[in-house]
């Protein structure tokens, strides 16, 4: 395999008296480079002539540095949905979890036959914390709003029931009567 490499003379300054250039390696162990020869008469005419060089074939890996494919939009939703379903199950599993705390404070409360007023107290935290887990559910859409309003609604009511089978409602959910209002509107 031949090669010439095209060279303007005025930019390599050789005195003229120079009658050959030799390029040799210290050590010829390579096979790969060979000894160039330059003579002066090529220089003054601009041209350098390079002997040809056997090359050693090398094994290699090409990577192409093609652009990366855009990923798959259907890849993409289905890595979103399992982050939103992981999201979603803990909201629903929180609201679950405090609706069963109430119910069973309920009940036991149900249960007791001399029940005190003061024990409906504890009960009314843990209704303010569930009513306050299915708000947040609601708001973040993990829960349908009619869907968080009845579960409102069922703790509302056996709350109620509770307070109704101890014969007290002292909460303040039941309607007020002695006001003199027969009609339920309020004067303006």
């Amino acid at each position: 395999m031949a090669a010439t490499i095209h060279c303007i003379s005025t930019t390599w300054n050789f005195t003229p008296n120079l009658t050959s250039l030799s390029l040799n390696p210290k050590l010829n162990t390579s096979p790969i480079f060979k000894p160039l020869s330059f003579s002066s008469n090529l220089f003054s005419q601009g041209v350098v002539s390079v002997s040809p060089v056997q090359r050693v074939v090398r094994r290699s890996v090409v990577c192409e540095a093609a652009p990366t494919k855009k990923a798959d939009s259907a890849a993409k939703r289905a890595r979103q949905a399992e982050k939103r379903r992981i999201y979603n199950k803990s909201k629903k599993s929180e609201v679950k979890t405090r609706m069963k705390k109430v119910l069973e404070a309920l009940e036991v409360l149900r249960k007791k036959p001399d029940a005190q007023p003061e024990e409906v107290i504890p009960v009314e935290k843990l209704i303010a914390e569930a009513y306050s887990a299915i708000d947040k559910a609601v708001k973040v859409r993990t829960l349908h709003r009619n869907t968080g309003a009845r579960r409102k609604s069922r703790l509302a009511r056996r709350k109620k029931a509770v307070e109704i089978h101890h014969g007290s409602t002292e909460s303040g959910t039941g309607t007020r009567s002695g006001d003199g209002n027969e009609n339920g509107m309020e004067n303006a």
